[in-house]
């Protein structure tokens, strides 16, 4: 497929989500809103997200919609108090309302982004960590996916990482500098809505590592020069795969 006709295709899917025919009014993200306070939302969604790795997204914010709402777990949201708590409280915390799945990987996973955000932050919590890379994405990849990547794992993979940069730009309306910079977070689906539209072989179907980064590059490579930053694109392929990939049409 040429470059135009995809990038025809791609605006059709955009005008598709746009117009609702693909599904997910209700994306798995939008359940904190209205029961999160604003000044915490970033704080849950990023610790949430750190956890958002090969299961199902609903379903793992609906757990931390109940671990917020409950005052006995509410406090594993607060980056501060978790990297002064002892793991076994923070294992237990995490099991009730099922946000934790993996007792002693998740825990220690969810301790260490915590501490993370600590040290990188005067205040403490993921608005001082934006803050001290001055909302630029360049020095956001350089401090989480390369200097100090294992502080955040999960968070500093590629999928995470710019699809946690895009919810952040949704839901608490950050103008990211070097916007560009976000590419498509290549998860199952969006390998799949790949493929379905051309743009690279089954072969990445097979969801390693290299796969997920040539993927990304390719987007990154077909929206060059248009208007469009590859993480635009994320949500209308995802829906469209899960989906089952319906016609591309706006009838």
């Amino acid at each position: 497929m040429d470059n135009d006709s995809l990038l025809k295709n791609v605006n059709t899917l955009i005008l598709m989500q746009a117009n609702g025919l693909l599904g997910g009014e209700v994306m798995p993200e939008d359940v904190l809103v209205n029961i999160v306070e604003e000044d915490k939302l970033m704080d849950v969604l990023t610790l949430g997200m750190s956890l958002n790795y090969q299961r199902n997204s609903y379903s793992l914010w609906e757990s931390v919609v109940k671990t917020y709402q409950d005052e006995q777990t509410k406090w594993i949201f607060d980056p501060i108090t978790v990297a002064n708590k002892e793991i076994d409280e923070l294992r237990e915390a995490l099991l009730v309302h099922r946000v934790g799945l993996q007792p002693n990987r998740h825990s220690e996973i969810w301790r260490r982004v915590a501490k993370g955000i600590v040290n990188s932050s005067e205040q403490g919590d993921v608005l001082g960590l934006i803050e001290s890379g001055n909302f630029d994405v360049s020095i956001l990849k350089e401090t989480m996916q390369v200097s100090r990547k294992t502080d955040f794992p999960y968070l500093s993979g590629p999928k995470i990482f710019n699809y946690w940069l895009y919810v952040l730009e949704t839901y608490m309306k950050i103008s990211w500098k070097s916007r560009e910079l976000i590419t498509i977070a290549p998860d199952t689906h969006i390998l799949k809505a790949t493929v379905k539209l051309g743009l690279c072989s089954e072969e990445v179907l097979n969801g390693g590592a290299d796969d997920r980064m040539a993927v990304a590059f390719a987007w990154e490579k077909a929206l060059k020069g248009s208007e469009l930053a590859p993480i635009d694109i994320h949500i209308p392929l995802w829906l469209w795969s899960r989906a089952g990939f319906p016609q591309l049409t706006l009838t």
